[in-house]
């Protein structure tokens, strides 16, 4: 593992991932790897339940990890790869808020409601660990910041890179010591594009 992402989720995540890929940094584990795949799924519920750890083996092949549900244990992944460089991606708190609040949250919300494995499986680890099973403005946008903080705090500066992915090239290149791409900085998974991917899905689930 050469890059950790300790983002929350709908800070560019997606972007980050395919721009580490970009940079030769491939593959990049991003919860997309774990969406449909009831053997990880169930792999990270045990971990968020307190299951034995095997960093190694969860990420074999890997050299990067991105969003959740990896990021949910930025802690112990920063300590278990002393040699990776940490990438935390920050946005305006209220405008990932509102983001949250258009894409994520819902989902997680009917994944609750049907009793999914994704939905067990995101309680204990995201919405129970990180936002204590609460998600109104004032206190996730509180936790949001309070989790850049703590990021900033226990990471050491030579490396830490904390990232706008509106910044583009520039920074990431420079932090990871790997030449600039001619290509655009790559844009992923806005909220138009989630909710696009998820009526799909659904379209899909409803015709089988």
């Amino acid at each position: 593992m050469k890059v950790i992402g300790a983002g929350f989720g709908r800070t560019g995540t997606l972007s980050l991932k395919v721009a580490l890929e970009q940079l030769g940094f491939a593959p990049c584990y991003h919860m997309f790897e774990v969406v449909g795949r009831p053997e990880r799924l169930q792999e990270w519920l045990d971990l968020a339940e307190g299951g034995k750890r095997d960093w190694s083996g969860t990420f074999s092949g890997y050299q990067a990890a991105v969003d959740w549900p990896a990021s949910a244990f930025w802690r112990e992944l920063v300590d278990f790869y002393p040699e990776a460089k940490v990438i935390l991606t920050v946005r305006d708190p209220d405008r990932w808020y509102d983001s949250m609040a258009k894409t994520l949250y819902p989902q997680y919300l009917q994944a609750r409601e049907q009793q999914t494995l994704f939905g067990r499986m995101v309680q204990p680890m995201i919405w129970d660990a990180i936002f204590d099973d609460r998600f109104d403005r004032e206190w996730a946008t509180e936790r949001f910041r309070r989790h850049v903080a703590e990021v900033t705090e226990a990471v050491s500066a030579d490396r830490l890179l904390v990232f706008k992915t509106g910044e583009g090239w520039g920074p990431l290149c420079e932090f990871l010591d790997v030449p600039t791409p001619a290509e655009e900085f790559p844009r992923s998974n806005d909220s138009t594009a989630f909710q696009e991917r998820i009526t799909k899905r659904q379209e899909i689930a409803d015709a089988v």
